[in-house]
């Protein structure tokens, strides 16, 4: 019987920033699929992850269908689109991760999870706006650390990874890696894996099949799909993160700062708490 890997998530698992000819996408999960099993290749991948889903879209569109397949391996890459809209809050996420995590494993899967790089940095913005974004990104970072410890999943620190910091790794959105990034990712998975004994083979080469985007390419996009990407977002999430940046702003000059970091931190934590009281994580995630 052959063994699955099913892929949870959104776009960045869904692989964009990794085009294959004719259209589509690839992304690191593929890659990593053909170096697991033995031989390497044997096992066949499902990729549930779609562009735009949430923490509580994973649990209610995606983890169905991964139960029922029973994989041997799954990944949970959430979270991060979470933090780029209105009204985040840390404690419906931290829920709907824990239950998908825990069902995952509860059901045989080695469950793969990853801390992830905040937007606010790797898009480049201005302080008062980058910083809210930042302290989204830690509260969810700590939340999947603190989830696949509860879990025992293989948990990956991918926000301090040298390479993260290389532009040469990511698409010309600056949000999902290019294909060099996804293979990265994709060896460092495999060497996570491989460290614990389940991942025989060799990891995924980094020799790349397609060209590094270009600055062209990065204007190209944002005239077109990214005028889009953009438009969307601002309709969301800007409003509020500008409401934020006048808070930061406002907090960094009476030298209170530190206030706001409490409070995210607190969050987190009543968040965390949360999840061991009974029935605490399927409640909130609804």
């Amino acid at each position: 019987m052959t063994a699955r890997f099913v892929a949870l998530g959104d776009s960045l698992t869904e692989g964009l920033g990794d085009p294959v000819p004719g259209g589509g996408w690839r992304g690191w999960a593929a890659l990593l699929a053909t170096a697991l099993g033995e031989p390497p290749g044997g096992v066949q991948l499902v990729n549930l992850a779609r562009s735009g889903a949430l923490a509580v879209d994973v649990v209610r569109e995606q983890l169905p269908v991964a139960r029922a397949l029973a994989p041997r391996y799954a990944s949970l890459v959430a979270g991060a689109n979470d933090t780029l809209r209105a009204g985040f809050a840390i404690g419906p996420v931290a829920a709907a991760l824990d239950r998908a995590h825990g069902t995952l494993s509860a059901g045989g899967a080695v469950v793969l999870t990853a801390c992830l790089p905040d937007p606010g940095r790797m898009l480049g913005l201005p302080a008062p706006l980058a910083r809210p974004l930042a302290r989204r990104m830690r509260a969810v970072n700590t939340v999947v650390h603190a989830v696949a410890a509860r879990h025992g999943g293989v948990h990956l620190h991918l926000a301090g990874r040298p390479w993260v910091a290389d532009r040469a790794s990511w698409s010309v959105d600056r949000l999902h890696p290019g294909e060099r990034g996804h293979r990265l990712l994709a060896r460092a998975f495999h060497g996570a894996l491989a460290a614990r004994g389940l991942a025989p083979g060799p990891p995924p080469p980094l020799t790349l099949d397609g060209p590094p985007p270009t600055r062209t390419g990065a204007a190209v996009w944002l005239a077109t799909r990214g005028t889009r990407w953009v438009a969307d977002r601002c309709t969301d999430l800007l409003p509020d993160l500008l409401a934020l940046a006048v808070r930061e702003c406002r907090h960094q000059l009476a030298g209170t700062g530190r206030l706001l970091d409490a409070a995210a931190e607190g969050a987190t934590r009543r968040a965390l708490a949360a999840l061991s009281e009974p029935g605490g994580a399927a409640t909130m995630a609804g």
